[in-house]
């Protein structure tokens, strides 16, 4: 199974990041081009963001956060409305998780398992 995944984790109050909007992205010649667009679920997971009839071949992907209606939701005035996060898929490569952890003011990312 080819798969792209993500979670985020509220390092702020150490839990989920429930109903964020992703987007998966792929760039191509002439530009962005958007693959897939859920919200992660109430575990602030999206557990396959790659369509079925999508090929993960190698190139370079991005996945877009919308972390600022989040925070609204809270009142919490955040730094960042919209987090971005480019990465690489190279041949060869069946399984990306990439997890997001998040505050209103910072945010890190990494290769997940």
């Amino acid at each position: 199974m080819k798969r792209i995944s993500t979670h985020i984790l509220d390092i702020a109050l150490g839990k989920p990041a429930s109903d964020v909007a992703v987007r998966l992205e792929k760039h191509e010649p002439s530009g962005w081009h958007l693959l897939a667009s859920e919200l992660t679920d109430r575990d602030g997971r999206c557990s396959q963001l790659l369509p079925e009839r999508e090929v993960l071949s190698p190139g370079v992907y991005r996945l877009a956060f919308e972390t600022a209606s989040y925070y609204e939701a809270q009142k919490i005035d955040a730094l960042y409305p919209v987090v971005e996060v480019t990465f690489r898929v190279r041949d060869g490569d069946t399984q990306l998780h990439i997890p997001l952890l998040l505050s209103p003011n910072g945010y890190t990312t990494y290769r997940g398992s």
